[in-house]
């Protein structure tokens, strides 16, 4: 959510952002509005300032026996009283108004973001490893004899439709391995917090993050009201939600291993075969929590703890920044690890992480305070994968596949699998 205050004061720097991002100047509507609703709120003001005073005179003139004088105070007043509720009621809608219209708009890219309008416009910052050269045809990943009877899409229609996956055997044992590894590697080496939330909240947290109300299309929410979580990060940055912190909580970096749930509204008949694109998947994410002047060096953190999961799985990868035309709703500045993908030929993307700014912490009024009896400030915060767990599982497959239909796995997932080192092709751990 945006700061009203900033948009009076540099509302052409405003409009030129959001120019950027390729959409329509807004500042006009909007201080159009917020000057109407403040007129309504000072109106109101002196209106109930002249009943005060009127109220204190009305006593006066009636202990005087003045009863003309009485009875024209007594109108001021009562007229008074209905003149402010309606100048209240119309501030109050007026201020839901602008919330509403606020809430929709889309966070404001820091100014190093590349201008673009697509994908094909972001720009490529790190690349690590290099794509192997296969003696023969690379397939994708259910398409690998020895991955073949982990996956088992036809139970998964039958149970539930399109879009999902049954795991079995070896399959669901190297899922569990890669999300085990991912944590392991996330709070022992990187210093996270490992956490665990629930995967349903209530429409306020998604609110908080984003998700709503512009997004909900694509989410699903049960008839009681609650919402399945898109990602943890919904819950992860959350858990400040209507806290003031101290400054030495500060900053906050924590990480879970959730089932995520996506409607991809957005993209049907896109990615159908094999498990790319799910409508329930697991996620490794990270969140942080830190002070305004250190959240940009914490995403170069972030998305550095993220690529170090795919150096040690061995697995080669890209590292882009978004232009503006591809970037997230909430994000100031988003890189987007993409992993190679042999069997498609092409780096995908496993992981995003961002940087918010205050944009979420103002949606959920989350604070920090530097020192006893400072004002409190907006929190920054960060969100990244560290890093989705089904495309880590595609990755490790199409990037180990052997010409025989067996898979070499990474010597970093050896000890989670009993000391296994590979899958042959009927698909058994060796």
């Amino acid at each position: 959510m945006h700061d009203i205050r900033a948009i009076r004061e540099t509302p052409d720097a405003f409009d030129a952002a959001l120019r950027r991002l390729g959409a329509q100047p807004m500042s006009e509507t909007i201080l159009s509005l917020d000057e109407s609703r403040r007129s309504k709120i000072r109106a109101a003001e002196q209106a109930l300032a002249d009943r005060n005073a009127a109220s204190k005179q009305v006593g006066a003139a009636k202990a005087r026996g003045d009863e003309d004088e009485f009875q024209r105070l007594r109108a001021i007043v009562q007229d008074s009283k209905t003149e402010i509720a309606r100048l209240e009621e119309e501030a109050k809608t007026e201020d839901t108004r602008l919330n509403e219209l606020l809430m929709g708009l889309p966070n404001l890219p820091m100014d190093d973001v590349p201008d673009g309008e697509d994908e094909n416009d972001n720009v490529e910052i790190h690349r690590w490893g290099n794509p192997r050269n296969f003696d023969f045809d690379p397939v994708e990943h259910f398409e690998i004899p020895g991955a073949k009877p982990g996956f088992d899409f036809d139970a998964a229609g039958r149970l539930s439709g399109s879009r999902f996956v049954v795991l079995k055997g070896a399959m669901i044992r190297l899922h569990r391995a890669l999300a085990q590894f991912m944590l392991d590697t996330h709070v022992d080496t990187h210093g996270l917090t490992e956490v665990w939330t629930p995967v349903l909240v209530r429409e306020e947290a998604m609110y908080g993050t984003g998700q709503l109300p512009k997004f909900g299309e694509d989410s699903y929410q049960t008839t009681n009201g609650w919402w399945l979580i898109p990602t943890s990060e919904v819950t992860l940055t959350n858990l400040v939600a209507g806290q003031t912190l101290e400054n030495a909580q500060l900053p906050m970096r924590m990480t879970a291993h959730s089932q995520c749930f996506r409607s991809e509204a957005g993209s049907a008949g896109r990615d159908t075969a094999g498990m790319l694109r799910q409508h329930q998947f697991e996620k490794v994410e990270m969140v942080s929590i830190t002070r305004p002047e250190d959240s940009r060096a914490e995403l170069d953190r972030m998305t550095e703890c993220a690529q170090a999961i795919l150096e040690a799985l061995e697995l080669p990868f890209r590292t882009v920044v978004l232009a503006t035309g591809d970037m997230g709703f909430g994000s100031r500045r988003t890189h987007d690890i993409e992993v190679w993908l042999p069997g498609q030929n092409t780096y995908r993307e496993i992981s995003s992480c961002s940087v918010c700014g205050d944009f979420q912490a103002r949606r959920m009024n989350a604070r920090f305070r530097r020192e006893e009896g400072a004002k409190p400030e907006f929190v920054h915060t960060l969100n990244g994968s560290g890093v989705a767990v089904g495309r880590c599982l595609i990755a490790v497959l199409e990037n180990g596949q052997q010409a025989d239909g067996s898979i070499t796995l990474p010597a970093a997932l050896h000890r989670y699998l009993g000391g296994k080192t590979g899958i042959d092709a009927d698909g058994n751990l060796i």
